[in-house]
Parts: C-alpha cells; sequence; structure tokens
C-alpha cells in the first residue's frame, strides 16, 4: 500500500508547483505559466470516467484482473507521460510541455482512481485506516521527492535529467501493482443497462443534495473557498524567482520542514474541529488563510532573504493542513449517508474547481498589473506582483 501511494504521489507536483518552477527559470511568460493550473483539471473530472474502469476490462492486460490489469496499463502510461515531460524543452515548443503535463495529469487521476479502488476491495473495514496510513506516508514521500526533491537536484543536473529520475522512481507503481493481490470481488449481472445504472449511481444522488434548501449556496462556497488559494498560489514560482531566490533556497523551504507543518495543521484543525464544532473551526481556517496569503507581499519586503521564505512557506504549510482537516470534515457532514460515496466524491471534485480553472487566469492577471503599475498598493519594485496577490 505504501509503494502504490508514492507511485500516486509522484506525479502531482511535477504537473503542478514543480512544471511552474521550470516554466520560470526558463523565463516564459507569467500568462503561459497561470495556464498549467489548467492542466490539473483532470484530477476534478476523473468521476467522468470512472465508471470505464468498472464497466471495461482492460486490453491486453486483462489476465491480470479488473484492477491490476487496468492498473498496470495506466502505470505504463505515466512513467511515458514523465519520460515526455522529461524530454520536452519548454523554451523550444511550450505546447509540447503543456501537452505532455495535460497527459500526465490524466493518467494520474486514473491511477488514483484505480488504486482507491483497489484499496477499498481488497482490504476489511476495519483495516482501511491502516491501509490509508500507509497510503499518505507514500503519497506524501513522494510529493517531497518530486517537489523539492527534483527541484534542488535541478541546480545540479538540470530539469531533463533530474524529471527522469521520477520517471524511473515511477517504475515502483508497477512492480507494486505485480506483486499485489487480485481483489476477489464477486461480479453481479447486470438487470439494466449502462445508463440506468449511471443515473442510478451518479444522477440520484445528484438531484438528492440539489433537492435540499441553500444547496447551491453550499456549491458556491465549496468553490470559492479556494478561490484565494487559486489566483495567488498558481504564481509562487516566477513570484519567488523574481524576488531573487535561487531554486536549491526555494528547495529547501518547500521541503522537510513545510511537510511537517501541513501535518501539524491537519493534527491541530482535526482536533479543534471535535472541540469548538466545524463552524468555528472554518472561521479559524480563513484566519489561517488570509494571514498566509498576506506573508506574500510581506515576503517583498526582504528578497532574497531564505528565512523570511522559510517562514512564509510554513505558515502556508500549516494553513494548508489546517484547512484539509476541518473544509473535509464540512464536506463530509453535507453528504447523505444513503449517497456517501458518491455525493463526497462529487463535492471534492468541486473544492479545487477555482484553481484548476480560475487559477489559470492568474499569470494574466499578474502581467497586466506588472505591466500597468497602477493601484493603490506599492510596496517595492514588484508593485504588480503584490497587488496581484493582495487582490484575493
Amino acid at each position: 500500500m505504501t509503494m502504490l501511494g508514492f507511485a500516486s504521489g509522484l506525479p502531482l507536483a511535477l504537473s503542478g508547483f514543480t512544471l511552474r518552477m521550470w516554466l520560470s527559470s526558463e523565463h516564459l511568460a507569467l500568462g503561459v505559466i497561470g495556464l498549467t493550473a489548467n492542466i490539473g483539471l483532470a484530477y476534478t473530472l476523473k468521476f467522468l470516467w470512472a465508471p470505464v474502469f468498472d464497466e471495461l476490462a482492460a486490453p491486453v492486460t486483462w489476465r491480470l484482473g479488473r484492477r491490476r490489469g487496468w492498473l498496470l496499463l495506466v502505470q505504463g502510461a505515466l512513467i511515458m507521460a514523465i519520460a515526455g515531460l522529461a524530454l520536452s524543452n519548454p523554451a523550444a515548443s511550450i505546447a509540447g510541455t503543456l501537452a505532455f503535463g495535460a497527459a500526465l495529469a490524466f493518467v494520474s487521476a486514473s491511477q488514483d482512481i484505480l488504486i482507491d479502488a483497489w484499496r477499498i476491495e481488497t482490504f476489511a473495514l476495519d483495516q482501511q485506516g491502516v491501509a490509508l496510513a500507509c497510503y499518505v506516508w507514500g503519497y506524501r514521500a513522494a510529493m517531497l521527492i518530486s517537489g523539492a526533491g527534483v527541484i534542488a537536484l535541478s541546480v545540479q543536473t538540470g530539469w531533463h535529467e533530474a524529471i527522469l529520475l521520477v520517471a524511473g522512481l515511477a517504475l515502483l507503481g508497477p512492480l507494486a501493482t505485480l506483486l499485489a493481490a487480485e481483489p476477489v470481488v464477486p461480479v453481479l449481472p447486470h438487470t439494466n443497462g449502462f445508463a440506468a445504472r449511471f443515473a442510478e449511481a451518479v444522477v440520484a444522488p445528484l438531484q438528492e443534495f440539489l433537492s435540499r434548501r441553500g444547496a447551491l449556496v453550499m456549491v458556491a462556497f465549496i468553490i470559492s473557498f479556494r478561490l484565494g488559494e487559486a489566483l495567488a498560489g498558481v504564481m509562487l514560482a516566477p513570484y519567488y524567482t523574481s524576488l531573487g531566490f535561487n531554486r536549491a533556497v526555494i528547495a529547501v523551504a518547500n521541503g522537510p520542514i513545510s511537510l511537517a507543518a501541513t501535518l501539524i495543521g491537519t493534527a491541530l484543525g482535526g482536533w479543534l474541529v471535535t472541540r469548538i464544532g466545524v463552524g468555528k473551526a472554518l472561521l479559524l481556517t480563513t484566519l489561517f488563510q488570509t494571514l498566509a496569503l498576506l506573508m506574500y507581499p510581506a515576503l517583498g519586503l526582504f528578497p532574497g532573504q531564505p528565512h523570511m521564505l522559510v517562514i512564509t512557506s510554513v505558515l502556508e504549510s500549516f494553513a494548508e493542513g489546517f484547512q484539509d482537516a476541518t473544509f473535509l470534515t464540512y464536506m463530509s457532514g453535507l453528504c447523505n449517508r444513503q449517497f456517501t460515496a458518491t455525493q463526497y466524491a462529487l463535492l471534492s471534485s468541486l473544492a479545487p474547481l477555482a484553481l484548476r480553472t480560475i487559477g489559470g487566469l492568474s499569470g494574466f492577471m499578474a502581467a497586466a498589473m506588472l505591466i500597468s503599475g497602477a493601484g493603490v498598493i506599492a510596496l517595492s519594485v514588484q508593485t504588480g506582483w503584490h497587488e496581484a496577490i493582495l487582490l484575493v
């Protein structure tokens, strides 16, 4: 389970912050860098093609079983996507790099679907907690490697070699799949067609949720809750670069210390939810989010000073962990127990929607503000940056 968690965590940073750091080091336009946020839309929409893995057998690898057959096929495509990204040249053809990034996100989201299904079908209910803990540890370790690790290594080897190393590490995924046992799940005969089963599995839970009083307000709240992060977070890589921080310093700031801050924030958030309730905990979440966002323009007053970057990154990571605990609890409470799985999957897909869509415009907004230089907030030479970040 830990190996599968590791395989699942490797691609996320490669199509996110690490990719934006690479494009920033190539001095590409802010608008182009911002568009990388849209690459992750596959993670939000993965529920749309998830039924395919339930309904159809994997081509070629079907002998391994329904779950392992698809998983091995997807993991092979994942390794090729990482290798393609590593061998691409954003300075010469940004379209090719973004295409490989989008392909990577798609196969990564597909892998997540299959690993979750394998875990649920393999482990008994009383073993799910341990299985998830192993998964999370592997996932976080992989994110640390493909994030801070790749950024730090790129200083010595260059981006191509550093990302190719991740493609090699991704081979642990197929190895784990081959070592795993295919879950024994009784296949029940279908009495209805696919359309009827889809309506029962997806449409009915959605209709139940939307029929509630205030449902649209809840949906709007879930989508907009991370809007500030969507606009500011996507521009962090070029922002740090513009302030004179080199890749080694950025890697340290986003390394183990930030991971520890995330875990502490998650633990504290979970504890406070049980002590003061979800509503009050969400109010504290917005406070921590605001403080984290305000640290970004404050960082501009101390350009090139590593200790300020570490403080900023730690506070942002703590706020993110705290948010995960409180916000996920809030969404869990919205689910009807009759439709828990589907409704939670749909709500959790809505949560990062602002990041995956509106976040793609952040680069154009930042570029426009940098060009105009207009506004009431002028903290330093990087006026446009601070306007763009304080705007959220």
